[in-house]
């Protein structure tokens, strides 16, 4: 039999078998590589993004924190107008009553009944005064309870002048309130 030496082309083949096993894994490495840096790079994309919608998310949260803020300061002046116009609307309110307090004064004192002092400390009213008899003072203090603008007449001091009979110095406290109709005694 004569001797073929197939070494050769077997060395040939394993050698171009090895460059191409090298050629695959480096090819292998590559496509490997380029999958992990797109991998990388779509990862910090989706990171940014997320950086970005934060970002809004914040700025937004500080924007209606200022509005929040300016509600707020809103709301303060609100109640303070409100308590300034409800100050203004009881002042109105009060207005008419020194002249119905005056009125009701001429109006209640029976003849032979003079008032020395009138003194008005918020709704109480103090009055002094002289009358002819103790009666004209008990009339006086019924036509004050008989009064819509006047209440709970209080006789507080009582006393006779010397010589004159029938003549006395008296103190009186009243209650001055406002009629059923708007909105006073009950």
């Amino acid at each position: 039999m004569a001797n073929i030496n197939l070494l050769p082309w077997r060395e040939k083949l394993r050698a171009q078998r090895k460059r191409e096993f090298g050629m695959a894994v480096l090819l292998s490495v590559l496509v490997t590589g380029a999958g992990l840096f797109f991998w990388h790079r779509y990862n910090e994309g989706l990171i940014e993004y997320q950086e970005q919608r934060n970002n809004y998310l914040r700025q937004e949260i500080a924007r209606v924190n200022q509005q929040i803020k300016e509600i707020r300061d809103l709301e303060k002046t609100r109640k303070q107008l409100i308590a300034r116009m409800k100050v203004v609307a009881s002042l109105q309110s009060q207005r008419p009553l020194v002249v119905h307090l005056f009125d009701e004064l001429v109006t209640t004192l029976p003849d032979g009944v003079y008032l020395d002092s009138v003194v008005q400390r918020g709704k109480t009213i103090t009055v002094q005064g002289k009358a002819e008899s103790n009666a004209r003072i008990s009339a006086y203090m019924r036509n004050i309870e008989a009064s819509p603008w006047l209440d709970k007449p209080v006789l507080r001091v009582i006393q006779q002048k010397g010589g004159q009979q029938g003549a006395a110095e008296f103190s009186l406290t009243m209650q001055q309130v406002v009629p059923k109709a708007e909105g006073g005694k009950p």
